[in-house]
């Protein structure tokens, strides 16, 4: 019996690991109003062009691409969050 794949299977690997190490630690800063759609929206982009920028020469590789396109929904809902408490917070001190 000969079980073949393997290489794919360890050089993806390889792949996802450097990718990883790339998006380890500060990925950057976005700053946005929290009551302008245009400028949430601008930030969100920003953010997944960062990711980009990091990893995406590895968005082919099928263990990395969809952990990129998780990364980058998880800090679209957090930037969406975040401007919501904040719009909420000036709606309670006001």
């Amino acid at each position: 019996m000969k079980i073949t794949g393997l290489d794919k299977l360890q050089r993806d690997l390889q792949e996802a690991q450097r990718a990883l190490s790339e998006l380890d630690g500060r990925l950057g800063e976005v700053s946005f109003n929290p009551h302008d759609p245009a400028s949430i929206e601008n930030a969100i982009q920003s953010v997944c062009a960062m990711v980009d920028e990091r990893a995406g020469s590895y968005a082919s590789n099928p263990v990395v691409g969809p952990l990129i396109e998780q990364m980058k929904e998880s800090y679209r809902e957090g930037l969406l969050q975040r401007a919501a408490e904040a719009r909420l917070q000036e709606d309670e001190n006001e």
